[in-house]
């Protein structure tokens, strides 16, 4: 796996807006964030084209982070906000590109797939804050530890036991950590970049706002296809809103119902991508270990950047 260089105080991080339109007042918060906790902050005044639900063409948001990883000057890459259209932008994109600018990307929602191209191209990337709704907000919208060490520390985050972190089903395993919102990676089925993960990976999901049964029939596919039965364990995210409206079904017990029988430890409650509170950052492409007993943890091992 490639591992990006890693970020220091003064480096420059450019902005891309691979999905959906953004709110200016969000925007111009998160700017600021970023660049109180140091960085140098770039964007491309095409980020703010509208083109409909998206943030331009599907050319030009290829072409804006073509840019970004081609560009010397440029060390990061921070996604604006999720929504729709990162999808759009696959056909359009250079892998080589990617793998050669070996920087650090970071996003979630629907910038999943863009993770996801990212570690089919063995490029290691980073589930964490965006800009709106997460850097915009300050800590009460993002864990600042977890993203700052994830992303410029030289040692592994080691052991993360957030708050309301729980075992669904015990064990201890080991594998590369990866995955995103579950509704992205499904998204991608069909096509050339169909989410496939590794025999013996730890696989995170993590969604919002998705009724009991459609989260059912998501995990349902990953295990007729094969993904949940060859993974060394599971690490689901919060959750928020997917309980059935009135509390009649909770998303959890789905959750724990569906991945009884795999034999493998799973967690419920990380607080990575969609979450209530500040959202963690998670390198993915790394090795990592999951502890679900006692005091319940995912421990990462290995540090993504150099």
């Amino acid at each position: 796996m490639i591992r990006p260089e890693r970020l220091c105080p003064g480096d420059r991080i450019a902005l891309v807006a691979p999905a959906s339109p953004f709110r200016r007042e969000e925007f111009d918060r998160g700017v600021a964030e970023l660049q109180a906790l140091g960085f140098e902050v770039t964007f491309d005044d095409r980020i703010f084209a509208r083109n409909g639900y998206v943030a331009g063409s599907a050319a030009l948001r290829a072409s804006l982070l073509h840019e970004a990883w081609s560009n010397p000057g440029v060390r990061g890459i921070v996604t604006v906000r999720g929504g729709y259209g990162s999808a759009q932008l696959l056909p359009h994109l250079e892998p080589h590109l990617l793998q050669s600018a070996r920087k650090v990307f970071v996003g979630y929602s629907d910038p999943t797939v863009l993770l996801w191209l990212h570690l089919q191209c063995g490029v290691a990337c980073f589930h964490g804050p965006m800009i709106e709704g997460r850097f915009a907000r300050g800590i009460s919208g993002y864990d600042r530890d977890s993203f700052l060490n994830a992303v410029g520390g030289d040692m592994p985050l080691g052991e993360l036991s957030p708050p309301g972190l729980e075992v669904l089903w015990p064990g201890e395993a080991r594998g590369q950590l990866m995955g995103g919102t579950l509704t992205q990676l499904l998204s991608l089925s069909g096509t050339p970049w169909a989410f496939t993960p590794p025999a013996g990976s730890i696989l995170f999901f993590e969604d919002t706002a998705e009724r009991p049964y459609r989260v059912d029939r998501m995990l349902t596919q990953l295990q007729q296809g094969g993904v949940l039965g060859a993974a060394a364990a599971i690490v689901f995210g919060a959750f928020p809103a997917c309980d059935e409206p009135g509390g009649s079904i909770r998303v959890r017990e789905v959750l724990r119902a569906l991945t009884h029988g795999l034999g493998v430890p799973v967690l419920f409650g990380f607080p990575s991508g969609h979450t209530d509170g500040p959202t963690w950052t998670l390198p993915f492409g790394v090795r990592a270990r999951v502890l679900a007993g006692a005091r319940p943890s995912l421990v990462i091992e290995e540090a993504a950047v150099v």
